[in-house]
């Protein structure tokens, strides 16, 4: 393995993961199925942020996306499958889109200026529970938390399970309200890594041309 792609496993290790793991991004299944899961039984965040359906670009445009990837970094944080279901999942998925948000913006300035990070749960719910509404959606047009939140997995599409799988973690067990208190489940997100195109921003991660760039469009709905 490159000691760049070692050093991105590492950070996101780092940041608080549980592990990570890269795979073929040829690997990642996407359906219209899973999107249609935020709307019918609708999910109580949907519409209220950049980072949700029916706001961002969806299945297609992650095809297009999978397709310029050079390699898919896959993140998994586990954790006590009974804190799910209390409010301290809040800050489990805090962590989880931090840590991705640390692995692309490291990405984004050595190889991969067009890296793009996913993860699971609503930015909404997540970073801006107390606001009344998605500053990026408002007139406003500028996200709270640029560096740190990123889109939902589910709304691009993407088979956790498969790419959970893909990972070599097939006996990863997902959170259900019945799991036995002493279970372990976890929460996954996504970083799909990937070089320059035409149109796109370069520059190296912090700098104030990329950070800008986050600040205007964070979910990358480009």
């Amino acid at each position: 393995m490159k000691k760049h792609l070692q050093a991105l496993i590492e950070t996101a290790c780092a940041a608080g993961v549980s592990d990570a793991r890269l795979i073929s991004p040829q690997r990642l299944v996407v359906q219209e199925k899973f999107v249609e899961y935020c709307l019918t039984p609708k999910c109580r965040n949907y519409g209220l942020s950049a980072g949700c359906p029916p706001h961002v670009a969806g299945p297609q445009q992650f095809r297009r996306w999978r397709e310029e990837a050079v390699h898919a970094l896959v993140v998994r944080l586990d954790v006590p499958a009974k804190l799910l279901f209390t409010p301290k999942r809040i800050d489990v998925f805090r962590k989880l889109h931090r840590s991705v948000a640390t692995v692309e913006l490291q990405a984004a300035g050595m190889a991969y200026p067009c890296s793009r990070g996913f993860a699971g749960g609503s930015c909404k719910d997540i970073f801006c529970r107390d606001n009344k509404e998605c500053l990026q959606l408002s007139s406003q047009g500028v996200c709270r938390n640029p560096l740190e939140a990123r889109p939902s997995l589910s709304g691009f599409g993407v088979d956790v399970g498969k790419m959970m799988a893909a990972a070599g973690w097939s006996d990863a067990i997902p959170a259900v309200e019945t799991t036995m208190e002493e279970s372990v489940s976890w929460v996954a997100g996504l970083v799909l890594l990937s070089r320059k195109k035409d149109g796109y921003l370069r520059g190296p991660a912090g700098s104030e041309e990329v950070l800008s760039f986050r600040r205007r469009a964070p979910c990358l709905k480009i």
